[in-house]
Formats: C-alpha cells, sequence, structure tokens
C-alpha cells in the first residue's frame, strides 16, 4: 500500500470514528426515550420502530465498514484497499442519512453529523474512493479477479475445507442446480450422500458424538466457509442443507438429556435421519411467543394438535423438531412452550400422510414458492399425533424451556444465513464478470463501459465487505461472544444479496430474466434470506435495536 493509500486509509478510520461517536449518541438518546427509568419498556420501544430500524441499518452499515478499513495494512492489496475504501464511504454516507432521520426523530442536536459532513477530508475521501475514476479502476480490478474479492486470512486446515467445499460446489453441486429449480424437484442422493460422506451434517455435532466440531468449543468460522462455499453452487439444493441439523444440535445440546444427546447427535452427524425444524405458524410468524400448536399429555407421552408453517425440508426429514406448547395457560407466552421430536417417514414428494395405529395424522403439502425450490417448505397438520416421552426435549426439565433451546440454535443459523448470502452474492457476481465479458454491444464488450466497471466495482466492495464482517463475527462467536452482530450480520448480508443480484442480473439484460440463466435463480433465491431465520424487521427492533439500547444504558453515567 503506498503512502496515498495509507493517507486516505487513515481519513477513512478517523471519518469512520466520528460516525461511531454520532451513533453512540443517538443510540444514547433512543434508549433514554423508551426508558424512563433506566429499563427498556416493551410499549416504548414499539412506539419507536422508525427510529430503531433506522438505528439498526446504521449500526450494520458501520460496523461492516469499520471491520473492512480495519482489517486494512500496510501489506494490503491495491484491489482488498480500493473496496474497502469504497464500502466505507458508501456505507458512511448511507449512515450519515439514517442518523438526519434520527436527529429529526429524537429533536437531536444540530450539530450532531457536522465532524463528518463538514469535515473537508471526509469529502475528499469520497471522491478519491467513489469518483467515476476509482469506481474504474476498482470495476477494473475485481473484472481480472474474475469475483476473487473479500479474501480472509485462514489456517491451514480451514483453507483447506474452503478449497475441498468449493470444487464439490462447483463441479457436482452447480450442475444439477438447474435442473433442481426449474423442475422444482427435491434435493437428490446424488447431492446428499456425497455430502454425508464430507461429514457436512456433523460441522456443529461433538467429536464425541461423531461429528467434526471440537468438544471444548465451536467452529462457526468453519461452518461459515462451509456455507457459503455450497450456497455459490446453489442455495437451495446445498447452501441451507446444514442450518436445520446444526438448529437442532446446538438445542439438544443445550438441553437435551444424556440419552437424547446419545442418541441423536451421532444420527444428525451422519445426516441419517435428516431433520426438520417447525416453529412458524400460519397466525405467528416471528412472534414465537404467540405460538398455539398445542401438546397434550397422554400416557407415555404427547399429542400434538395445530398447525405449522414454512417447515424447510419438512418432507424429506426423518425428524422433526417441533417448537409446541406444552402449558395450555397462553398468558405464560413463551415459558410455556416445548421441543418435541416428531419422527416420521422420509418423502420424496411435495405431499405426504403419515397415519399412526392410533389414529394420529402428520399431514403435509409443500408450498409453492417463486425460488429456494429443492428443499421446499410445507404446511403441516397435527390431528392427535402422538410423540413418546422420551422425545421430549430435556425430559420433564426441559418442560417450557423450548424458547430458550431454540435460541441457542438461531445464533448459528444466522451466521449460516449470512454465509448463504454471500455465497449467493458471489455466483452473481462471478456471473456478471463472465457475461459482461462475453457480450458485445454497441461494438464492444459489456465490460469496456464505465457504467458496468462501477457497478461491479460496487458489488465486489458489499460482497467482500459482508464476507469479512462474516468471518470476523464468526471468530467472535467462536470466542463465546457475538450474539448480537451475528443478527446484525444477516441483516446486511441478505439486503446485500438483493442489491448484488440484482444488479447482476440487470448487466445480462433480457437474458438475466429467463430462467434458463442462472443469474435469475440467484435473484430469487436471494429474495428469500431477509425472510428466514428471523424476519428482517424483527432482527432490526427486537435483537439489534433492542441488544444496542440496552448496552448504551449499561455504559451510560447512571446520573445522567
Amino acid at each position: 500500500m503506498d503512502d496515498t493509500m495509507q493517507a486516505r486509509v487513515a481519513a477513512a478510520r478517523r471519518s469512520l470514528a466520528a460516525l461511531r461517536a454520532a451513533l453512540d449518541d443517538a443510540t444514547l438518546a433512543l434508549a433514554r426515550r423508551c426508558s424512563p427509568q433506566r429499563r427498556l419498556g416493551g410499549k416504548r420501544l414499539d412506539d419507536e420502530q422508525v427510529a430503531a430500524f433506522e438505528l439498526a441499518w446504521a449500526a450494520a452499515d458501520l460496523l461492516a465498514a469499520e471491520t473492512a478499513v480495519g482489517l486494512l495494512g500496510p501489506a494490503s492489496s491495491e484491489l482488498d484497499t480500493r473496496l474497502a475504501l469504497l464500502f466505507a464511504v458508501d456505507a458512511g454516507a448511507a449512515v450519515v442519512g439514517r442518523l438526519e432521520t434520527l436527529q429529526l426523530e429524537l429533536d437531536l442536536p444540530p450539530g450532531l453529523l457536522e465532524p463528518v459532513r463538514g469535515d473537508p477530508a471526509w469529502n475528499a475521501l469520497r471522491q478519491a474512493a467513489a469518483g467515476s475514476a476509482a469506481l474504474d479502476a476498482a470495476g477494473r480490478a475485481v473484472a481480472a479477479a474474475q469475483g476473487e474479492v473479500g479474501v480472509v486470512a485462514l489456517d491451514e486446515p480451514h483453507a483447506l475445507a474452503q478449497d475441498a467445499f468449493r470444487r464439490f460446489s462447483a463441479e457436482v453441486v452447480a450442475p444439477q442446480a438447474e435442473a433442481i429449480h426449474r423442475e422444482n424437484l427435491t434435493v437428490p442422493e446424488s447431492l446428499l450422500q456425497p455430502l454425508r460422506e464430507m461429514g457436512v451434517f456433523g460441522l456443529s455435532v461433538p467429536e464425541q458424538y461423531g461429528g467434526s466440531a471440537p468438544d471444548d468449543h465451536e467452529d462457526a468460522l468453519l461452518m461459515v466457509l462451509v456455507t457459503e462455499a455450497l450456497s455459490e453452487g446453489s442455495l437451495a439444493a446445498a447452501g441451507s442443507l446444514i442450518t436445520r441439523p446444526e438448529i437442532l444440535t446446538r438445542a439438544l445440546l443445550a438441553g437435551g438429556t444424556r440419552e437424547q444427546q446419545a442418541h441423536w447427535l451421532p444420527k444428525l452427524a451422519a445426516g441419517d435421519p435428516l431433520c426438520a425444524i417447525a416453529i412458524t405458524e400460519p397466525d405467528h410468524g416471528s412472534d414465537v411467543a404467540g405460538l398455539t400448536l398445542r401438546a397434550t399429555r397422554v400416557p407415555g407421552g404427547w399429542k400434538l394438535q395445530g398447525a405449522k408453517t414454512w417447515c424447510t425440508f419438512a418432507g424429506k426429514a426423518g425428524v422433526l423438531m417441533v417448537v409446541a406448547r406444552t402449558d395450555p395457560d397462553r398468558s405464560l407466552g413463551h415459558r410455556g412452550l416445548s421441543l418435541l421430536l416428531v419422527e416420521k417417514p422420509a418423502f420424496d414428494g411435495h405431499d405426504f400422510v403419515v397415519r399412526q395405529d392410533g389414529g394420529g395424522l402428520l399431514g403435509g403439502r409443500a408450498i409453492p414458492t417463486i425460488g429456494y425450490r429443492g428443499m421446499h417448505s410445507f404446511d403441516l397438520s397435527f390431528e392427535g399425533f402422538f410423540v413418546p416421552d422420551s422425545h421430549l426435549v430435556g425430559g420433564e426439565a426441559g418442560l417450557g424451556q423450548g424458547f430458550y433451546y431454540t435460541m441457542a440454535g438461531m445464533v448459528g443459523g444466522r451466521m449460516q444465513t449470512a454465509a448463504r448470502a454471500c455465497g449467493v452474492m458471489r455466483a452473481a457476481l462471478r456471473a456478471a464478470i463472465r457475461y459482461s465479458e462475453d457480450r458485445k454491444v454497441f461494438g464492444q464488450a459489456l465490460v469496456e463501459f464505465p457504467l458496468t466497471r462501477a457497478k461491479l466495482a460496487r458489488m465486489g466492495a458489499r460482497l467482500a465487505a459482508c464476507r469479512q464482517l462474516a468471518c470476523e463475527v464468526a471468530r467472535r462467536v467462536d470466542g463465546g461472544e457475538g450474539r448480537m452482530e451475528a443478527s446484525l450480520v444477516k441483516l446486511l448480508a441478505c439486503r446485500s444479496a438483493e442489491m448484488v443480484t440484482r444488479e447482476a442480473l440487470q448487466l445480462h439484460g433480457g437474458m438475466g430474466y429467463a430462467e434458463e440463466s442462472a443469474v435469475s435463480r440467484y435473484f430469487v433465491d436471494a429474495r428469500v434470506l431477509s425472510i428466514f431465520e428471523g424476519a428482517e424487521e424483527t432482527l432490526a427492533l427486537k435483537v439489534v435495536a433492542r441488544s444496542l439500547l440496552e448496552r448504551a444504558l449499561g455504559a451510560a453515567p447512571t446520573a445522567a
């Protein structure tokens, strides 16, 4: 990195620090408005949803920019430096806009943003990093690198795993992805069995139970790398396969009895049976506390009555993790929920019915969707379906603990979803580069036009920032921290995937809108990412914003 670039990096860090100070002030102001007795009130926070949403997004953009610039050093490549600075100024401008909204909503002092907006160095940096000449140079570099951006330093085991799964994704997953999507097929054994042999279903299962995770700590970074690699080949046919076993694994580790762990974890690690997670209900999406599917105690176990929806892979799965209300007192909210493991035969089709000898019934029907085909999400109907006591997670001690056991798995699920978004972005960017190099318009290759290169530059910068943030947050999670940041990176990466795939499709023109083009699949697949594993709005308001406000209150002087 030459002296000019080092000076720009230093300027970026100063500007981002000023934005951080302004964001901290806005956060504390909102926290005090929502907590007159220094304790957050749910009703007050709901009344401030507009401000809380802006706050969460400002935090996401700013943390990603800080991470991208913070990773730069004297040995950083010109491409890495250009993309980090480009993302920093674009994200910084977005943060300024969101802080202006907060300034209006919270009646903050007019000088809140003056340290940034009035700084000549910030305006000069925006021109140097995001002006037309800078975009042109960055776009050329992204194209020359064939979309290999946001490279993260890895130790040998992680680097080998990333390489192995990228090869598998390119050579085995990608060739089957179009047929699975266009013909709405179920993920075939030609993909599932090799993945079982590679140990992919046991990535979160401790070694003592037959998996590959260390017994004494997590390896969220490996999960992120593998998920991204598989998602590049296909989100639905490979990239999402390991989310469900991770959620169930972590729920069992958090609350399962020793007997349940010894029985189920080796099976999950082997991918036999496959599993699905049944949380969402027709009238209750992200509002887990309001779930109504009833589990009524009967001799020897429980009978389930009610419905679930958006249960991904329920047909092929041999076991469902079902969140059910075991206490009929609805006023208990999430404290009346427990986890039950429902065994069933595996089905390849789009609907199924399981009838028990005692009259119980479980029916499932795949929901037609515009994308994310292969795993299929199901509507489920339980009619007096019997589940034995041995399948109540945690046994009697697990009654009323279902919400907490489920949340234990959601951090990993959100990290995986961010990784899935990065995989889809990487596939879309690389496809856009190839097409723009091959496509001739007005007598020259599409990539030779400045606007094309500007688009590639911003696509590359966004992918690089999201990849780096995902890996950094994964390292925090491995250290026992980063729960809120896992939601934050999910928030950012999933929206970014929509933006990047949209631009990739646009660069393909009419061909991008054709089903025969892979980029059309990336576009419709990306749209689901901001919805599942915690809808964007719920994550922003109930997890990210609430956590930020609680931190602000905890750090603020008591007398303030």
